[in-house]
Parts: C-alpha cells; sequence; structure tokens
C-alpha cells in the first residue's frame, strides 16, 4: 500500500501543530516543509527549535528547502525528526549531510526540483533511504503537478526496483495514480488533503488507489 505522508506547509509552528492533530488518527508520518527565503521565493516556518517541544506519536520527516543545509543541520539532526530531506541543488556537501544525518541513526532522503534531471539522483542510489521528487516550485502548497515528473519516475524505478521513490506537491486523487503506476510509493499531499471536507476519507482514498 503506498504511504501517503500530509505536508505541512506553514508559517507559523501553531498551525503546524493544528494541522498534525488533523491528521494524526489516519496516518503514520508528517512531513515538515522549512523555506528559508533564499533557495525559495517564500519564507515558511523555518525554526528546529519549535520541533523539541512538539507532542506527536506521528514520525517526522523534515523536507530542508534551504540553501547550504550543512550549515544548519546539526539543529535539524538535534529534533525529533526520524528523516531529513536537502535538495541536492542547494548544496555541494552531499555526502558530508548524508553521513551526518546516518551518523545520528535517522534516514536520510535528497530531493530535486521539477526542471532538475533525473540522472542528478543517481549518485544516491543505496546511499539513501528516499529519493524524492519534487512536483511543484519549492513554494507554498496549492500549486500544479508538473507532468514531467512521470517519466523520471520510471527512469529511477527502472533502475532500483527497492528504492523509495516519495513525491511531493500538487497531489490528488488522478495524479496520485499516475505516480503510483510509474512506480512511486510515497506521495506527499497537502491541499488536497487540509482542503477536503474528510480528510480521513481523502487519506483513504489515495492509500487504496
Amino acid at each position: 500500500m503506498t504511504e501517503i505522508i500530509p505536508s505541512i506547509n506553514v508559517l507559523d509552528f501553531a498551525e503546524a501543530k493544528a494541522k498534525i492533530k488533523e491528521v494524526e488518527p489516519y496516518v503514520k508520518w508528517a512531513h515538515l516543509d522549512v523555506a528559508d527565503g533564499v533557495f525559495t521565493k517564500h519564507v515558511s516556518w523555518h525554526n528546529p527549535d519549535d520541533l523539541s517541544a512538539l507532542e506527536t506519536k506521528l514520525n517526522l520527516e523534515v523536507h530542508l528547502m534551504i540553501q547550504n543545509p550543512e550549515k544548519q543541520i546539526e539543529k535539524w539532526l538535534a529534533t525529533p525528526a526520524q528523516r531529513i530531506i536537502f535538495h541536492q541543488e542547494a548544496t555541494k556537501s552531499h555526502q558530508f549531510l548524508i553521513d551526518k544525518i546516518h551518523g545520528l541513526k535517522k534516514e536520510a532522503g535528497v530531493a530535486i526540483k521539477p526542471d532538475t534531471p533525473w540522472l542528478k539522483l543517481f549518485p544516491y542510489l543505496g546511499k539513501v533511504e528516499v529519493l524524492q521528487l519534487l512536483a511543484v516550485s519549492p513554494g507554498p502548497s496549492g500549486q500544479e503537478f508538473s507532468e514531467e515528473i512521470l517519466h523520471k519516475i520510471g527512469h529511477i524505478r527502472s533502475l532500483c526496483k527497492s528504492c523509495i521513490i516519495e513525491v511531493d506537491g500538487g497531489v490528488n486523487k488522478r495524479v496520485a495514480a499516475r505516480c503510483i503506476k510509474e512506480g512511486a510509493n510515497m506521495l506527499v499531499a497537502g491541499s488536497y488533503l487540509f482542503n477536503s471536507k474528510n480528510i480521513k476519507k481523502a487519506v483513504s482514498e489515495l492509500k487504496t488507489i
């Protein structure tokens, strides 16, 4: 069954906590977006100290949409987050980051933007737990899914049958079905879940595609 992970893309941590509570009964993971206004055009919540006080049964993955994540990685590793995802385009210290994350027994992920060639993920096959394909421009929720992501999923899956491929952005029922068909096994959804009238039903619909 496909793993559905709600995206928490907010301006302040009070809103993040509220959204986590909304989805907590229905999922195992929450995805926290961190945007610095440098790698991205907008700024989102980005204070690692807040996470230490968070009470939740969910596993947490942090998506660092920040420039030079190696400068901040120690602070994020000190949080309860079980998985840290950084962008291939944002750093030259890829192996350093992977080693740091694994050194604290956490999962590592590498992400690429929609316009980045999928081959940029090739060096990380077997080296990280998650390969993330961002299907929208790094930024706020509610953007449309980029169709070119579909062939990237297929190419990666053909090379690595066991890889965890996560698609983040623009996910709805139609998009989810197409991504799963190409080989994605984790989907990050924000607006589709939080704008639905029934979050439990929306999660279930995506899980059972």
